[in-house]
């Protein structure tokens, strides 16, 4: 098993899990730092993955500033908490579930929410809705559609495939969706380090938790909002500060795409993270911390 270069970092972090119930259902998050911090972020992780995806960057900004608590939930229907009994888990369904989740755990309106790749998505819809926060940050933000992207080909055959694993029986299609080859090759096509065992790293954590999703239905319903969506559709209605962290080798959210993105907003920063691809908070946690770090600094 390949060792995380971020384990000593990430073990001196103070951790507890809570269950929370939201939208009917239980959501699993876990509170790093302490309780009196006098900053609180909310921080929504990526499609198919969970709470541990984010805890690179989590541990950097624990060592980087005293006095910041990060609150990260397992999105519904992955890792640890319950599918959505009610809401389907597409942008209306995660946005109604993150604005209960900000009144429950930061009911004073004084956190920054922030969101990576398909939780930028999450996150913008969040607040261009009404949920009262501080600021937004946005990491590897999905600028534009992956359907009209420069890996459309590749989008449309991802497409194909879950449209496929849809139609089978319940349970091929469902083996098909959680089958290692798929994991690692989206895997492989989003690393772009260098350091063979940073990679190694990458694709273990993906093969560890890429397919703790509920079931299938949770999982198509997800995937299908995050091909369709875009950070775009919600930038002009978000009226908060908002930082934009971009990686300079991201090909499923380029940099022009990003500059774009970030004029759309009131009121908006960009930062981009040199020699990384979409993959930041695996490959650049500490540089993605840096700009989050400052972004706090900033806020009145």
């Amino acid at each position: 098993m390949s060792a995380s270069p971020y384990a000593e970092l990430v073990a001196r972090v103070l951790v507890r899990s809570e269950e929370l119930e939201l939208r009917g259902g239980r959501t699993r998050v876990w509170v790093y730092g302490p309780d009196d911090a006098a900053r609180r972020i909310v921080f929504v992780h990526g499609l198919r993955g969970d709470h541990h995806g984010l805890e690179p960057i989590v541990a950097h900004l624990d060592g980087a500033r005293a006095g910041v608590q990060v609150i990260v939930p397992d999105l519904p229907g992955f890792g640890a908490s319950q599918a959505l009994p009610s809401d389907r888990h597409d942008i209306d369904g995660y946005a109604a579930w993150t604005r209960e989740l900000l009144a429950a755990v930061a009911p004073a309106g004084d956190a920054v929410l922030a969101g990576h790749s398909f939780g930028s998505i999450v996150t913008a819809a969040a607040v261009a809705r009404g949920a009262a926060v501080r600021g937004l940050v946005l990491v590897n933000p999905i600028a534009a559609s992956a359907l009209a992207g420069p890996r459309r080909v590749m989008t449309g055959l991802t497409v194909a495939y879950h449209r496929f694993a849809g139609a089978l029986p319940e349970g091929t299609g469902t083996w098909l969706l959680r089958h290692p080859l798929m994991t690692r090759i989206a895997s492989v096509a989003m690393a772009t380090t260098r350091d063979a065992a940073l990679r190694r790293w990458i694709h273990a954590e993906h093969g560890r938790y890429f397919s703790t999703f509920a079931d299938r239905k949770t999982l198509l319903e997800a995937f299908h909002a995050s091909v369709r969506h875009d950070v775009a559709e919600s930038a002009a209605a978000v009226g908060v500060p908002t930082l934009l962290v971009a990686a300079e080798r991201d090909d499923i959210a380029p940099l022009a795409a990003q500059r774009a993105l970030a004029a759309r907003f009131a009121d908006a920063r960009l930062a981009v993270v040199p020699a990384t691809g979409h993959l930041a908070h695996y490959e650049a946690p500490a540089a993605v911390a840096r700009e989050i770090e400052a972004f706090l600094a900033a806020l009145p």
